[in-house]
């Protein structure tokens, strides 16, 4: 199934591409034990949907100040010392999380501070990691490359969540943070063994804050960046009721650690299922208008998990709702990647860093605060509708979008 299946050539062919992949694999499984264990931790401590999503607003400061300085920094000096310096800090913020959960008295305040830094830490290493990618392949493999990536990506949180939850149910929450710890020091083993990337422009006499700024005035120079960046935040603020999880799983579903790991676990499983056929997506001309059609049925799947309170039917809108993410991701990537040169591409992935992993975290907050002002089936059904309808405002603002033809 040639033409159906994901094209594996950059691991055929590039060996700082394998490792990058290997290591990944291994890591994204230790920080998806960490994605789910925080929310169920603090939900466990308060017993409160706000309070879930504000620890995860917390983190946002953090992370977007982390990947603004990874970026401008990725674009000055080596790729690969960048990325082993984070995953070492990574390591040891993780260790700090399961020495807190495993103390008789967990501190909730130190929770949100270790986990604010981590999220920095995870800010700073991910649009290095993003601007490496085009750099190990040739253009023709982008997106075979960050097809690849995306499978990894998914698998994690896939493998990641579903273990999370019988984790926490048998063993505790400071297990998933010990694991994650340990995933981190093989990441950096393998990201010692890649070659050198060294930065393509000259930017050594120009100020950080300088480069940083830099950055954003290129983004407001190309209105497809801006596009792609708003398409996302857009779905990521309205439609990811991930703050809302746990007490789905415990109040809407009756369960307990292991259906909250289920529905961590579900939009991964579509999004692995679809990254694994992508081999379609290299022949798409019309790369905006699939997007936009597939964050509508983003938004569409988030709205039948609010309508439709029976467990099975939540996890099917959840896998598909991963599935409809994985299309927009692979797209997205490739064609800001394909719409920026390389010497901003460090400083742009950084903002799309900031978007793609501070978008969820100001979701978290909304559909905390919806939810404790209304109620968590209402929050979750409002916010797929508002992700609907903000498609279709953003269209209108920028309709070169939606006709984009590569």
């Amino acid at each position: 199934m040639p033409r159906l299946l994901v094209d594996v050539r950059p691991l055929r062919e590039n060996r700082n591409f394998r490792l990058l992949f290997t290591g990944q694999l291994v890591s994204l499984l230790g920080s998806n034990l960490t994605l789910v264990a925080i929310p169920f931790e603090v939900y466990q401590k308060t017993h409160s949907s706000l309070w879930v999503g504000l620890a995860s607003l917390f983190q946002l400061p953090c992370l977007i100040a982390g990947a603004l300085w990874g970026g401008a920094m990725g674009d000055r000096f080596d790729k690969r010392t960048l990325l082993v310096v984070g995953s070492l800090v990574s390591a040891l913020l993780s260790g700090g999380l399961a020495l807190n959960a495993s103390s008789l008295r967990g501190n909730i305040v130190l929770l949100m501070v270790l986990a604010a830094f981590s999220a920095g830490a995870g800010g700073f290493t991910g649009p290095v990691r993003s601007a490496a990618i085009p750099k190990m392949v040739g253009g023709e493999q982008l997106i075979a490359a960050y097809s690849l990536n995306q499978i990894v990506m998914n698998l994690g949180p896939f493998i990641g969540a579903a273990l999370a939850g019988e984790l926490i149910a048998v063993v505790g929450v400071s297990s998933c943070y010990a694991i994650d710890a340990f995933t981190f020091v093989v990441l950096t083993l393998f990201t010692c063994l890649m070659s050198a990337m060294k930065p393509t422009g000259q930017h050594t006499g120009v100020a950080m804050m300088r480069a940083i700024f830099d950055g954003f005035k290129y983004v407001r120079s190309n209105a497809l960046a801006q596009a792609v960046y708003l398409v996302d935040l857009n779905a990521m603020v309205f439609g990811l009721p991930r703050a809302l999880f746990p007490a789905m799983a415990l109040t809407v579903y009756h369960g307990g650690p292991r259906t909250f790991g289920l529905l961590s676990a579900a939009p991964g499983a579509g999004a692995l299922v679809m990254a694994v056929l992508t081999g379609w997506i290299d022949r798409v001309h019309r790369q905006g208008r699939l997007i936009a059609l597939v964050v509508i049925g983003w938004g569409a799947a988030m709205t039948l998990l609010g309508i439709v309170h029976v467990l099975w039917f939540g996890l099917l809108c959840l896998a598909i709702a991963g599935a409809t993410d994985v299309i927009s991701t692979i797209l997205r990537n490739t064609v800001l990647q394909n719409a920026i040169t390389d010497e901003f591409r460090g400083r742009i992935s950084s903002v799309q860093m900031a978007v793609v992993t501070g978008g969820p975290r100001l979701g978290d907050a909304e559909s905390g605060v919806v939810a404790s002002l209304t109620s968590t089936e209402f929050s979750i059904v409002s916010g797929g509708i508002a992700c609907i309808v903000g498609v279709i405002v953003l269209l209108r603002w920028r309709p070169s979008f939606w006709n984009h033809d590569v």
